[in-house]
C-alpha cells in the first residue's frame, strides 16, 4: 500500500499528466450532437427518491428514467462523492458503519449500450462480482503516463462482456471493451456504468470498493480522484 504522502504526491502528478494528455482521452459512451446526459441526484438529500423503496429496482428504473424524460436527456449522470440511502437496500453495504458514499460517476443507459475504454492500457483484472447490490460484471484497466500507473474501473457490464477476456490484452483508447448489462446480471440495479478511478488498487483484482463509510471519505478521495477529470461531462 502506497504512504498517504507518496499517494498525495502521485495524485498531484497525475493530475499534471492527465493534462497533457488530455487529447488522448476517449469518451466511454458515445452520443450524437442531438443526446446528452443529465444530472441525477440520488442523495439522500432528494426528496422525490425519499418517496421510493429502493430496494424495488422496478421501482428505481422507473425513476431514474421519469427524472431524464423530465430534464430531456438520454440517460443520466452523476454521484461523485455522493452520499446515498440507495445502499440501504443491500448487505453488499452493511457494518459497523454502512457504507453509502459513491466513489465513482455513474452512467444511467439502456442495457447492452456500448463501453469504450477512456485510455489506452491493459487489462489488470475482471470478475463477475455477483450478488444483489453488487457490481455484477466487472473490468479493471491498468493505464500508464509515463512513471505514473493508475487503474479505471468499469462495473455493471454485461456478463458477454467478460469472455475472452485475459489479463495483460492490450486496450486501445477508444476500443470497445464492454456493454451494460441487464438488471439479472449486472448486481440487479437499473442499468448503468460505474466509472472510477483508482490510484492504487491495495492489491485487490477484479474489485475494488465504490461505496465507502462516509468516515472513510478523505481516505477513498485521496485514492479515487473524480472521474469527471477523465469523462468531461457538463455535470
Amino acid at each position: 500500500m502506497i504512504s498517504a504522502i507518496d499517494l498525495s504526491h502521485k495524485a498531484l502528478r497525475w493530475q499534471e499528466l492527465i493534462q497533457s494528455a488530455a487529447q488522448s482521452i476517449r469518451p466511454v459512451v458515445q452520443l450524437s450532437d442531438q443526446q446528452r446526459l443529465v444530472w441525477l441526484d440520488l442523495s439522500g438529500a432528494n426528496t422525490r427518491l425519499a418517496a421510493i423503496q429502493v430496494a424495488d429496482t422496478g421501482g428505481l428504473d422507473a425513476f431514474i428514467c421519469a427524472e431524464c424524460s423530465r430534464q430531456e436527456g438520454i440517460g443520466g449522470i452523476g454521484g461523485y462523492m455522493e452520499d446515498r440511502r440507495l445502499y440501504l437496500r443491500s448487505a453488499v453495504f452493511a457494518g459497523e458503519e454502512h457504507r453509502t458514499l459513491h466513489l465513482g460517476v455513474d452512467i444511467w443507459l439502456p442495457a447492452h449500450t456500448p463501453i469504450y475504454a477512456a485510455l489506452g492500457g491493459r487489462v489488470h483484472s475482471f470478475a463477475d462480482n455477483a450478488g444483489f447490490g453488487n457490481y455484477g460484471p466487472t473490468i479493471i484497466l491498468e493505464h500508464q503516463l509515463e512513471e505514473i500507473t493508475f487503474y479505471t474501473l468499469y462495473g455493471h457490464l454485461s456478463r458477454q462482456s467478460l469472455l475472452e477476456l485475459e489479463e495483460g490484452k492490450p486496450v486501445a483508447a477508444g476500443e470497445q471493451i464492454a456493454s451494460l448489462g441487464t438488471a439479472e446480471e449486472n448486481g440487479d440495479w437499473p442499468p448503468h456504468l460505474h466509472f472510477q478511478i483508482m490510484l492504487d488498487m491495495e492489491g485487490m483484482k477484479g474489485d475494488y470498493p465504490g461505496v465507502a463509510a462516509p468516515s472513510r471519505a478523505d481516505y477513498y478521495r485521496l485514492r479515487c480522484p473524480d472521474p469527471n477529470i477523465l469523462l468531461k461531462f457538463p455535470l
